[in-house]
């Protein structure tokens, strides 16, 4: 919960202007970064880390009112923010990045992110991986569904990796009445004729699926992708059976480009947002500097939407253009006598 104050804060260190500092600045995410650029003490930027309460129910009211809740789809996937170097950092351990492709050191982001109607697309939940809750990354997911749809949210379809396609989640999604697309192993069992199972990578997949019965939980269809000559398998599900029969490549397609928002949604929080540059160490710090960088995220989708910039990149990149001309400019001259060729650029 965020902290309730009983009178006007005097804190020189807020919200607004920790993302405006995450969104600006190229490489340093300090506090004592910040409290150069801004003037203020380091206690000042270290003492709102430390002060806020921020949780996933903060990151959907920032999301909400910028989304059609209604029949929109629903991600969920987890990102390993490298840790590397840190030893005493609270939430750091470690775990299987696909980005490195094998178990590194870090802070693992579990989220949950919607895509609407209209392809408006935002994080409403987050959870950050603590080992000491004694908790798996399923139960996170099935906590933040149950959230999300408490507070409002009603996706008509929910996505994600083969990570999160065990039944207990499939079942979860069923029983809220709601379709799922899951990607499932290659060695995931199915049947085709009752009685006789087989798995996925075995079969002969048409584009527009196969309708199988998946072991201990009912008919799903089946796709297969294709990606650097590997085979993907997905699984769809839907309430209605006519419906589901009906769902074609091009349905699942779709369902499959709404999920990749996810995907896109990792790159930007970590080469944008400053996700992974802090230097605090508490819980509370980290979970609040976390939360500070995926309101950044949903104002650059923001601004994206009303068209003030061209995507989530442009703001940055464009930051400090007439600082460097101005830099380049003021040292040319100096360094004409180097080459000739500097010699022409300046007379001209």
């Amino acid at each position: 919960m965020i902290r309730k104050i009983t009178r006007p804060t005097t804190a020189r260190c807020t919200l607004p202007m920790y993302i405006g500092f995450l969104l600006g600045e190229p490489k340093y995410g300090s506090c004592c970064r910040l409290a150069e650029v801004m003037d203020i003490s380091h206690d000042s930027a270290n003492r709102f880390l430390q002060r806020e309460r921020y949780d996933g129910k903060d990151l959907y009211n920032e999301s909400a009112p910028l989304l059609n809740l209604k029949g929109g789809t629903l991600s969920v996937d987890d990102s390993v923010l490298d840790k590397p170097y840190s030893q005493y950092l609270a939430f750091v351990g470690y775990f299987w990045s696909g980005k490195h492709h094998c178990s590194v050191k870090g802070i693992n982001l579990i989220t949950l992110y919607y895509t609407d109607t209209e392809g408006q697309h935002l994080p409403v939940n987050f959870r950050v991986y603590d080992k000491s809750e004694g908790k798996t990354k399923n139960d996170y997911f099935r906590e933040m569904l149950e959230e999300v749809l408490a507070w409002g949210l009603k996706p008509a379809f929910v996505t994600g990796d083969s990570w999160y396609s065990g039944v207990d989640n499939l079942k979860r999604v069923k029983n809220h009445q709601l379709g799922w697309l899951f990607a499932v192993e290659s060695n995931r069992t199915v049947s085709v004729d009752k009685g006789h199972w087989v798995q996925v990578q075995r079969l002969d997949i048409p584009d527009d699926g196969l309708a199988v019965w998946l072991k201990d939980f009912g008919n799903v269809k089946l796709f297969r992708t294709w990606l650097k000559d590997q085979s993907r398998h997905y699984a769809v599900f839907l309430p209605d059976d006519g419906q589901l029969a009906s769902f074609d490549r091009k349905a699942f397609l779709e369902q499959h480009d709404k999920h990749w928002h996810i995907e896109q949604y990792h790159r930007t929080i970590k080469q944008v947002c400053n996700i992974e540059n802090f230097q605090v160490r508490s819980k509370t710090a980290i979970r609040n500097h976390l939360f500070a960088a995926l309101c950044g995220y949903v104002q650059l989708q923001k601004l994206s939407a009303m068209s003030l910039i061209d995507n989530c990149y442009s703001v940055q990149r464009n930051l400090f253009n007439e600082v460097i001309a101005g830099f380049i400019g003021t040292l040319m001259p100096s360094m004409a006598h180097l080459n000739p060729e500097f010699q022409a650029v300046v007379n001209a």
